[in-house]
């Protein structure tokens, strides 16, 4: 009998232990479960930072930044802005994206002393949430046209289509986010900016903060209407913050953009060209000139270019190549640097002046590179105008001794070689004869009219 209640208690003990351990188990599956689910409830903050003019570059940028931040399911986008504006093509891109973004945009001008100038407004007062650093401002949108070369100059009533155009944007984003639409329009249409605190006080935007930390304690359980009229609620404090740098190829494409790097770029890939020209075979300057052309190539193509403009360029080359040919003593070459640099100035036509060709870049370009290329051509043409030295030809005009008699044949030493020789007159071995003609192997000389003088 006891040995029969020792067996069934084991049992039971044994059991009771398997009954623990899938408690256990299924605890701790349990606490696990939730502590993944907390943490993927926690979502960051993306960060990007826009410091540069408004252009495509700057469109796929963002682009790529709100499909990260949606696949990542991050609570918020944090856009840092510090712009002097820029094309007004880009930045309605940059407004579709930001109105079609599944996580909420909050744009934040700074740091202290920075600015959303005209396309900058715009991209401020279309976010979910709009904030400026102390010592910060914008404003200044009124549009400034961009027309061709060949396009005539618009008048009053096309001036008036795109203002009203420009302004009506400006009404639809600022009143589908509640803020001060005729004070918004007013930056368009009368070029109006505004300090940080006057922006706040008309409700242009909904706060000052001197740090983004500030910035998410002040918007923290604070509630807003997105585009779409959903509701949201921000919790920001204390989660952590992700930059979203640009890749490789938007970096150097940033850099390709600017103006200046691509005017220097076509300039001495033109000189590069040139000098393959003049010297067939070197290889390394052709290969230089025709990727630094296809580079500024690429690169103009994304900005307003006036082709005008690039005649004038190719038509300074021109005026330095016909230096070289004519000698004017320096006016085709005046003329080549006046025209490269007017052709540099005019090569953008952008809306602001930090996406044109700078004077000083234009000058500094122009100058030496005019002054190069005529005394390169000039070198070219003289060497083309020399006596020639080797060969036959190299002969004619040269000083030799008559090794005998020629009377009229016989045999003169010249150019360290014998040759035979034929002379009009006799002469007598030892006495200088000048070489008139080269006919085969045989040299016609002529006596030499004097000695040499020898210093």
């Amino acid at each position: 009998m006891t040995t029969v209640l020792s067996s069934r208690f084991s049992v039971l003990s044994s059991r009771l232990s398997v009954l623990r351990g899938k408690v256990a188990s299924r605890f701790l599956f349990a606490f696990l479960a939730a502590v993944f689910l907390a943490a993927s409830c926690s979502a960051d903050v993306l960060k990007i930072e826009v410091n540069d003019v408004i252009q495509p570059v700057t469109v796929e940028y963002i682009g790529r930044a709100f499909e990260t931040a949606a696949a990542n399911h991050d609570q918020a986008v944090l856009i840092e802005m510090n712009t002097p504006g820029g094309l007004l093509d880009s930045t309605r891109k940059i407004i579709e994206k930001i109105e079609s973004s599944p996580v909420p945009v909050i744009v934040y001008v700074t740091p202290t002393g920075s600015r959303a100038g005209s396309a900058g407004i715009f991209i401020l007062e279309a976010a979910d949430v709009a904030a400026m650093a102390p010592g910060t401002n914008a404003g200044a949108a009124h549009p400034v046209l961009l027309f061709g070369p060949i396009a005539a100059k618009p008048d009053d009533e096309m001036n008036r289509k795109i203002e009203n155009d420009t302004a009506a944007l400006m009404r639809s984003i600022a009143s589908k986010r509640g803020r001060n639409v005729e004070l918004a329009e007013s930056a368009v249409r009368e070029s109006k900016s505004f300090t940080e605190q006057e922006a706040l006080d008309k409700k242009l935007i909904e706060y000052i903060a001197p740090n983004e930390q500030d910035l998410f304690r002040q918007l923290n359980g604070k509630s807003f209407k997105r585009f779409n009229g959903t509701t949201v609620t921000l919790s920001l404090v204390g989660e952590p913050v992700r930059d979203y740098g640009m890749t490789l190829k938007q970096r150097i494409l940033s850099y390709l953009m600017d103006p200046n790097i691509a005017f220097i770029l076509l300039a001495i890939g033109a000189l590069a060209l040139y000098a393959e020209f003049n010297h067939p075979g070197a290889v390394i300057p052709g290969t230089v000139g025709v990727v630094f052309i296809l580079l500024a190539a690429f690169a103009l193509n994304l900005m307003p270019v006036r082709f005008a403009a690039v005649a004038m360029i190719i038509g300074a080359f021109a005026l330095f190549a016909a230096e070289a040919k004519f000698a004017s003593h320096g006016v085709l070459t005046t003329g080549g640097i006046v025209l490269l640099t007017l052709g540099g100035l005019f090569l953008v036509d952008a809306p602001i002046p930090e996406m044109r060709v700078h004077l000083l870049t234009a000058l500094a370009v122009s100058i030496p590179l005019g002054l190069i290329t005529a005394f390169l051509m000039s070198i070219a043409v003289r060497a083309r105008r020399n006596k020639i030295v080797t060969g036959e030809q190299g002969l004619i005009g040269e000083i030799g001794i008559a090794q005998t008699t020629l009377a009229p044949a016989g045999k003169v030493f010249v150019h360290g070689e014998l040759w035979d020789a034929v002379c009009s007159v006799s002469v007598s071995a030892g006495e200088r004869v000048v070489v008139r003609q080269v006919d085969g192997l045989t040299v016609r000389v002529d006596p030499a009219a004097e000695r040499p003088v020898i210093t």
